[in-house]
């Protein structure tokens, strides 16, 4: 029996949409965030050594990290669905967006949260000034850039196809929910950007990815 061990909105949400997808019995084991921190618990530790969701066990293995997942979940269990043939075009781009996802598009997004951590944190009141003009430099030289130049591209390879591989809904669409998912909470995407926000009206209005919601407990990103 696959288990997920499953943090309150995180990424390991998309692993239990996954298995909805692929319709795969599996079992649930829940992790609550520190109120204080927002970490994860201590508890995650006894399952793979960073302490860290999405991470699954599965027949005496422990597979971490969402891409690894989602790979040997639809390598294993797929049977060719949720991915295109092998040696396609299809199949090249949908490597690609399983990639891409933590690889480009969340690390900007990671630095919007660390910037309005500093800008929010309690500190001296004279220090304060000046933790928020360098944050706001940050924000304004390098994360802002980098995520309209992101997001621009991504609306418009979803002019060219309905989805990330392009004419069938994919994995690649359940690794790519996150990022854009995040955005839309709290990096400025809106209806400026009609194809991302359409991917996300499609997603949230999945069978599969309902049920994920109903198991899995708060999730603040599908808000």
């Amino acid at each position: 029996m696959i288990t997920v061990h499953h943090l309150e909105h995180s990424r390991s949400q998309r692993v239990l949409w996954l298995l909805e997808e692929l319709e795969l019995p599996y079992q649930i084991q829940h992790y609550q965030r520190d109120p204080k921190t927002s970490l994860a618990p201590p508890e995650l530790r006894k399952v793979h050594p960073l302490g860290k969701s999405p991470v699954i066990t599965d027949d005496g293995r422990t597979v971490a990290e969402s891409g690894a997942i989602i790979e040997y979940l639809v390598d294993r269990y797929g049977q060719g669905r949720l991915a295109p043939p092998p040696g396609s075009d299809e199949r090249l781009r949908y490597t690609y967006w399983l990639h891409f996802s933590e690889g480009s598009a969340m690390p900007p997004l990671l630095f919007t949260l660390v910037c309005d951590k500093v800008k929010s944190s309690p500190m001296p009141f004279f220090v304060k000034p000046i933790a928020k003009a360098i944050a706001g430099k940050v924000m304004d030289g390098f994360v802002n850039p980098n995520l309209k130049s992101q997001l621009d591209f991504m609306e418009a390879e979803l002019t060219k196809h309905k989805w990330f591989a392009g004419s069938e809904f994919s994995a690649a669409d359940v690794q790519m929910s996150f990022p854009l998912e995040a955005a839309a909470q709290r990096a400025g995407l809106d209806a400026s950007r009609p194809k991302l926000m359409a991917f996300l009206k499609r997603i949230h209005a999945r069978p599969a990815y309902k049920r994920a919601l109903e198991k899995g407990g708060p999730y603040s990103f599908a808000e």
